[in-house]
């Protein structure tokens, strides 16, 4: 059983090596912050600790047209509602700074809040084919 069974929301501020996890309780409480590297067992690392911490309701991703990407992939797979959240605006860049505690949990607040309701970008038909396309045509043939 989840500790409490209470419900969490989680958000992760994606990056190339590792990326910054956090989770919230309903009313938007930091409960804990990790980070984990980006590997499928990294992945699944971060979904197991997420889930050590209550209900997981849905899960913020930075990025998940770039580097969060894989970790939306495995998430949606694992049944989690995966939300892609931009990324802090300037403003709040400019006064709180750029920080991974910071943006992780910033990324699960404003799930919980409904700020933000993106869908995860798949990267696959049409248009995940334009990078591969863009590849081809620069590669000396």
């Amino acid at each position: 059983m989840t500790p409490g069974g209470r419900e969490i929301t989680g958000g992760v501020d994606t990056h190339g090596l590792t990326h910054h996890a956090a989770v919230v309780d309903p009313i938007g409480r930091h409960l804990a912050d990790r980070e984990l590297p980006t590997t499928v067992r990294g992945y699944r690392d971060l979904l197991d600790w997420m889930r050590s911490h209550g209900a997981l309701s849905a899960v913020g991703v930075e990025g998940t047209g770039a580097y969060g990407a894989e970790l939306a992939r495995v998430l949606i797979a694992a049944g989690v509602t995966v939300v892609d959240v931009d990324r802090p605006d300037r403003e709040t860049r400019r006064t709180k700074g750029k920080s991974d505690p910071i943006d992780a949990p910033a990324a699960a607040t404003a799930v919980l809040s409904g700020r933000t309701t993106g869908i995860p970008k798949s990267r696959d038909g049409a248009v995940g084919a334009v990078p591969v396309l863009r590849i081809a045509r620069r590669t000396p043939g």
